[in-house]
């Protein structure tokens, strides 16, 4: 059995923009990207929860992500979107600036988080993805939200 060439395994990523940075998530956690619609606030529901919308009949909570990753907020409210995703078996909304590209991303050109991102962000980044035009930080979205935050 003879053997094939070394396989380096590639992730899509799904880039988009918070403030003025790129991020990214594997292609595989999103179910679909939307044009932000009308979102029911919830009452004393954290400052990160811009509260509920409906989906085809399903209740899915909204997550700002810059007020999740304290970063000032930029844009209309009519400019954003929503990527869901699928965290543990829960579908969540999360509200971004915009979103830019799909691109496919070998696993040696995604560095890991620099020593200095260490504490409660640095768990949230699988790591630095380099590209032609610069970088877009890798998110690991199961590490965003607590068990605790997911039961909305």
């Amino acid at each position: 059995m003879e053997k094939t060439e070394k396989s380096t395994t590639s992730l899509q990523i799904v880039c988009f923009k918070i403030g003025k940075e790129e991020y990214g998530i594997d292609i595989l956690k999103v179910q679909e990207i939307l044009k932000l619609p009308k979102v029911t606030m919830l009452p004393k529901s954290a400052d990160h929860i811009l509260g509920v919308i409906d989906l085809r009949g399903k209740v899915i909570p909204i997550i700002n992500l810059s007020r999740r990753f304290r970063i000032e907020d930029s844009g209309s409210r009519e400019d954003k979107r929503a990527i869901v995703v699928d965290i543990r078996g829960k579908k969540v909304g999360l509200a971004i600036d915009s979103v830019s590209h799909v691109v496919k991303v070998e696993s040696k050109d995604i560095e890991p988080p620099p020593p200095v991102v260490k504490g409660i962000s640095g768990r949230y980044i699988v790591g630095i993805a380099k590209l032609e035009d610069g970088f877009v930080i890798v998110l690991d979205i199961e590490q965003i939200f607590t068990m605790e935050e997911l039961s909305v």
